[in-house]
């Protein structure tokens, strides 16, 4: 039982059933100074249920606690509406360390999703084009996110629901057949192809008979057109090669790559059960739901032409999903653009009879921003993550050659450096803010950084390697002048559990980010104060601390894809 939760717990005994004991743990908060107590909690809602001014309340329910829970706390003081609360440090200090000693890296883990199957749609780039830096945020913040959930008991299924069929690739196959090179494209294919791409929709902004033949040879894909589907089969094979590189780089896996095109058989069946509900009407040639009673334009869900739309391909794939999984929840990571789909994808299915597309959950991000604009891969406004990453190891590579030239297995530590600074810059923002790229914030190797988590775990590391053994009892010894810059590290330490649950919950990766971020910046503070290794009773107990921070470092960037190397 964490600290907070015995607070909740004592509060709640105290109130006599007054507030309920998720309600008394929600309010609990961190004073705004450390000085006013280590947690506190406001009178505010008790006062319109006994209609008593709150700083009266504050001051009867902290003389309760002072005489009901004096082991729990150091003292309990009312201030003004609030009980500001201080706990018993070297029994909290304790219990946090004796707990991380015997858990390791299963510290924080959770148990609510035992039994319960979330599926994930994440990465899902389109097939035929360079993994951009418009597909890092999908992808990395999916997997966190992803990590986090299974950390908390649920059985994640990582989907990657490729982009891999549509009008634009009607379109890539009439560039290639009118301009591409064969042999060209063998040598260098995915770069060739976005070539080709680039060139179409720049002359066909000339002439728009050329959308006309890009059409036509998706219909003819669709129609299993010989010649067409060869060419796909190609360039779809080219792309998955291309991606694999970028996955095994970001050390990101997927259970699944059921694309658009695996899901493009079951739209008939689709269809057919729209048109017994009576759903689809006709509108200028195409065939759509109309959702006016949602407020929201049609779902567009076949064209004039008679080719599908990814909304068909969407609904074929969560009825497929949910047939297959069993879902509990059904997350898409997918640009904030995309939230009227979605919310047009949930009302179709409400109107095909699905109770359970409320399950259906978008959690949308912002964009990557290149001065301020869209990046756009058909007017080849795009920066390559490839080359971002080759990049960032490199300068890891310099920074290692300059500070630790002897360093064994430096281009393995540069890989983990340099790929963790380009992971950890997209992560520490919250995922609905817009990101300006930059190669300057991105690939810095000091302040709010990956490689300064990174260099802080392996400082931990280092201490461990030529101290005490570790202990594998309670018995535990507190210097008191250690205490002041100890106990924020035992608060941090002791919120673990609770960062992870509401990281998942809020589907938030940049709260464990923040998190660490300040972990590690307290841990660095008492390694400049404090002797770890020097001799004395309290030896024991320093290294216990260093263990702790270490395990907990290692757990969160791993829960966030980032490997921690053990020397920089």
């Amino acid at each position: 039982m964490t600290s907070k939760t015995a607070t909740a717990q004592a509060i709640y005994e105290q109130l006599e059933g007054q507030l309920s004991k998720e309600r008394v743990t929600e309010l609990l908060e961190a004073p705004k100074y450390e000085h006013m107590g280590d947690i506190a909690f406001p009178c505010f809602a008790l006062a319109s249920l006994q209609h008593q001014n709150p700083k009266l309340i504050a001051e009867v329910l902290a003389e309760q606690l002072r005489e009901q829970c004096s082991s729990q706390f150091e003292r309990v003081e009312s201030v003004g509406p609030y009980v500001n609360m201080f706990y018993q440090k070297e029994e909290v200090a304790t219990s946090v360390l004796s707990t991380i000693i015997e858990k390791g890296n299963a510290y924080g883990t959770q148990y609510e999703g035992d039994g319960k199957t979330i599926t994930m749609d994440l990465s899902s780039p389109n097939i035929a084009k360079p993994f951009s830096m418009g597909h890092l945020r999908s992808t990395v913040i999916g997997s966190a996110i992803a990590n986090l959930l299974e950390k908390c008991g649920y059985k994640v299924v990582r989907i990657n629901y490729l982009g891999d069929w549509g009008t634009q690739f009607g379109k890539l196959i009439a560039a290639y057949t009118w301009w591409g090179e064969e042999e060209k494209v063998r040598l260098n294919p995915i770069q060739e192809l976005l070539k080709l791409y680039v060139r179409f929709h720049r002359e066909a902004e000339q002439d728009d008979a050329l959308n006309n033949k890009g059409r036509e040879w998706f219909q003819k894909l669709e129609n299993g057109d010989a010649y067409a589907t060869s060419l796909w089969e190609w360039f779809r094979e080219e792309s998955r090669k291309e991606f694999q590189n970028i996955y095994d780089l970001l050390g990101v896996s997927f259970d699944s790559y059921k694309s658009e095109a695996y899901h493009h058989p079951q739209t008939p069946a689709i269809i057919t059960k729209l048109q017994e509900k009576g759903l689809l009407v006709r509108s200028e040639g195409a065939e759509v739901v109309s959702l006016d009673d949602y407020g929201m334009p049609p779902a567009l869900i076949k064209k004039s032409d008679g080719t599908t739309l990814y909304t068909t391909r969407d609904l074929a794939a969560a009825v497929d999903r949910m047939e297959t999984y069993h879902f509990t929840e059904s997350l898409y990571v997918v640009g904030n653009e995309q939230s009227l789909h979605f919310e047009q994808l949930k009302a179709v299915l409400v109107k095909m009879g699905y109770e359970w597309a409320d399950k259906l959950i978008h959690v949308p991000f912002g964009m990557m921003l290149r001065d301020g604009k869209k990046m756009s891969t058909r007017k080849g406004k795009v920066v390559f993550l490839q080359e971002v990453l080759e990049k960032a190891i490199q300068l890891a590579e310099a920074n290692i050659e300059e500070k630790n030239p002897l360093l064994e297995n430096k281009e393995i530590v540069a890989r983990k450096v340099g790929v963790g600074a380009v992971i950890f810059h997209d992560i520490k923002h919250h995922r609905s803010n817009d990101i300006e790229f930059s190669y300057d914030d991105m690939l810095r190797f000091d302040g709010e950084t990956a490689p300064y988590l990174q260099y802080t775990y392996a400082r931990g590391c280092s201490l461990l390697a030529k101290g005490a053994p570790m202990p594998q009892t309670t018995s535990l010894l507190f210097a008191q002048d250690d205490m002041e810059t100890m106990w924020p590290i035992i608060k941090l330490l002791q919120e673990f559990p609770d960062i992870i649950k509401a990281s998942a919950g809020e589907y938030n990766p940049a709260r464990l980010a923040k998190y660490l971020l300040q972990l590690a910046q307290s841990f660095n503070r008492f390694y400049t104060k404090v002797r770890v290794l020097e001799e004395s009773t309290f030896q024991q107990t320093r290294i216990t601390i260093v263990f702790a921070v270490t395990t907990v470092l290692k757990e969160g960037l791993r829960l966030l894809n980032i490997e921690a190397p053990t020397k920089m």
